[in-house]
Order: C-alpha cells, then sequence, then structure tokens
C-alpha cells in the first residue's frame, strides 16, 4: 500500500489526490519498508510521468477514488492508439478501451479501491492497437490518505520480455493463476495448477519458470508469503487465521514457510512492520 501525505498546493489533475503522488512501495520487496519522513515520500506526479515516459514496455498509471486516471506516461498512450494525454485523464479503462480489454482493468480498480488489497503480477494479455497482443504482468497498489482510507491506486503493465509469443501462454494458464492469486486454496499445488491451466506438468513448469524465474512450487509459496506478509503488516488478524487465509495447513507449517523465506518468524515480522 501506499500511505499518502498532501500539501495544500492547486491540483494538476480533478480528484481526490490533488497534485501530490506519493512513494511506492516495491512490490517485490518483503517486507515493504514504512515510509520516511515526508520530503522523501512526497512525489510530484509529473516527476513520476516524466521517469516512466522513459519506459517503453511499461504502461504507468495514477488514479482517483473513482478509478479514473490522473497521470499516464506515453507507453499507455501508444498501447491504445491515442496521441495525447488529455485523452485519457479524467476517463477509466472502459472508456478509452472497448470490450473485455477495458472492462476487465476497471473491475480490478473497483475491487483495489474497495477492499484495498493489491494486485501483484498479475498476468494478463494487452494490445498494442491496431493489432499487436502482449502478455503483461500488472501491478496496482492502493493509495491511503493520512486515516487509512483508500482514495486511489497506482500501478504500472510491464511487458514480458522473454522469447514466448503470445499464443504460447494460453488463456486457460492465465485463468489458473487469476484463480489462485484471488483465493490462495490451501489445495492448490503444481498438480492442480497443471490441470486447472489443462497443461502438462511440464509445460506449465516451463512457463512458470520462463515468466516468473521460479519453480512452479516457488511461485505458490512466494505467492501465499507475499500474502501473508501483507496480512501480517495491514491487518489485526491473528497469525493462525493468516495462515489459513493463505492456505497454509496450520500455524506450524506456515511458521516454517514464512522463517524460511524472511528469516523471522510472522509474530517477529509483525513487531518490526
Amino acid at each position: 500500500m501506499i500511505r499518502s501525505l498532501f500539501s495544500d498546493s492547486t491540483s494538476r489533475a480533478d480528484g481526490p489526490l490533488g497534485s501530490e503522488a506519493h512513494a511506492i512501495v516495491n512490490p517485490r520487496t518483503t517486507p515493504a519498508p514504512a515510509l520516511a519522513a515526508a520530503p522523501v515520500s512526497q512525489l510530484d506526479i509529473g516527476l513520476l510521468e516524466q521517469l516512466f515516459d522513459r519506459s517503453p514496455d511499461v504502461a504507468f498509471f495514477v488514479k482517483d477514488g473513482q478509478g479514473r486516471y490522473l497521470a499516464v506516461n506515453d507507453s499507455l498512450l501508444e498501447r491504445h492508439g491515442l496521441k495525447s494525454k488529455s485523452q485519457v485523464i479524467g476517463k477509466c479503462p472502459r472508456d478509452i478501451c472497448p470490450g473485455d480489454l477495458g472492462r476487465i482493468p476497471t473491475e480490478q480498480d473497483v475491487r483495489v479501491l474497495r477492499t484495498g488489497k493489491p494486485i501483484l503480477d498479475h498476468l494478463e494479455m494487452h494490445w498494442h492497437r491496431p493489432n499487436a497482443p502482449v502478455w503483461c504482468l500488472t501491478t496496482k497498489l492502493p493509495i491511503l490518505d493520512a486515516g487509512g482510507a483508500v482514495i486511489g491506486l497506482v500501478g504500472f503493465s510491464r511487458d514480458i520480455r522473454v522469447p514466448v509469443e503470445p499464443q504460447e501462454i494460453p488463456a486457460s494458464f492465465a485463468r489458473a493463476l487469476e484463480q489462485f492469486e484471488r483465493d490462495l486454496s490451501s489445495e492448490v499445488t503444481p498438480a492442480w495448477l497443471a490441470r486447472s491451466a489443462r497443461l502438462t506438468p511440464q509445460r506449465l513448469a516451463r512457463l512458470i519458470k520462463r515468466l516468473f524465474g521460479l519453480t512452479p512450487s516457488q511461485f505458490i509459496t512466494k505467492s501465499r508469503i507475499a500474502a501473508a506478509s501483507r496480512l501480517l503488516r495491514d491487518t489485526d488478524r491473528s497469525v493462525a487465521e493468516i495462515a489459513h487465509a493463505c492456505g497454509f495447513s496450520d500455524h506450524s507449517a506456515f511458521t516454517r514457510a514464512f522463517r524460511s523465506a524472511s528469516g523471522m518468524t510472522p509474530s517477529e515480522f509483525r513487531a518490526k512492520a
């Protein structure tokens, strides 16, 4: 999550975020560090735009509490065949992209804004207009005000730059990963992923290795530990409840896996977070 700090300066765009964007927690870093003092944690949205304008393989965005764009980079415009950022600012994805390619990200935004739960490295297909499909990993983080209320989100979709053609990643594979990310069921194993994705275990392993640099078992454990660390940091739920919610068989199994990944027990992590 991103906890916002506000100034009284004039906003660049209508919406609850005002003119200041905020320090971004790297979703791949576990645990996420606490934000520093105001001079470090306040970043102008324009500065972020300039940074991501230099990243043609990343579509960057900041959105308000209604899911409307406050800032985008040039790559996002190019993907939608647009010429000016003014064609995007103040609109939702469904307003600029027809069909499922606009509906799905809009529904994702609604979910993040409603629940405050981030989306991390979500595999999905985008289109570079007019007709070039590309697979991306999308991350969306909620922006919180000083009272902890969700007031917007920030995120990016980065192209998968591995030697794999779009047609090599079946839609069933993406759906299986999405289902796992959504409920973290304890029933999920490499064999479950292979069946759900309608792939052989060998092909599943090759895809996950190429996309994430992990074995299927490592990917499952990483996803569970990342979700658990967020719950430990951001909620008051008991360690046992979090273990169950993240698909671990019991408290002891959770503690062993967490210590192996982070070097500390869940309780020690919570005390330091």
